[in-house]
């Protein structure tokens, strides 16, 4: 290989990095949903559970803004919680349209269990990196973030 072929290839363009991380966010989703399928969840419902772990008994209107999906998209999906026992719809002192969500005993235990099979994951892929290593890859994952919402706001 000549200096200037060597050259080339060291070079890494936007466009290689954009598909490795694309491959990479694929690869993980993937084996994510694996882990999280075998606790009988899809990703939606393990979001909208673990959500519930940060902040129970909001309603589904503030559920659909902190999952990003519309209200008729969480309206659907926690009505099939509410079907299998993971989650209670509970009245709302003054408001008769909206309920507040809260966990039941066993969605919490899936929403913990979820919550560790994730962890479980992070800590054996990028736990693994090296601290220095971690602490750039945040601040390039930062810089990039900074540029993509920049393009939204164009």
């Amino acid at each position: 290989m000549t200096a200037a072929k060597a050259l080339q290839e060291a070079v890494t363009e936007p466009d290689r990095v954009w598909f490795r991380f694309m491959r990479l966010h694929q690869r993980m989703l993937m084996q994510m949903t694996a882990r999280i399928r075998m606790l009988g969840l899809s990703i939606p419902q393990f979001d909208l559970l673990s959500t519930l772990t940060e902040q129970e008994g909001i309603s589904q209107s503030e559920l659909a803004e902190r999952l990003y999906v519309t209200k008729g998209n969480v309206s659907g999906l926690v009505d099939r919680l509410v079907q299998a026992g993971l989650v209670e719809r509970r009245a709302i002192a003054g408001d008769r349209r909206s309920y507040a969500m809260h966990l039941t005993p066993e969605g919490r235990r899936l929403a913990e269990a979820g919550i560790a099979a994730q962890r479980d994951f992070v800590a054996n892929t990028l736990g693994k990196l090296k601290p220095d290593d971690l602490a750039e890859l945040d601040r390039l994952v930062l810089v990039w973030r900074d540029l993509a919402r920049a393009v939204d706001a164009e």
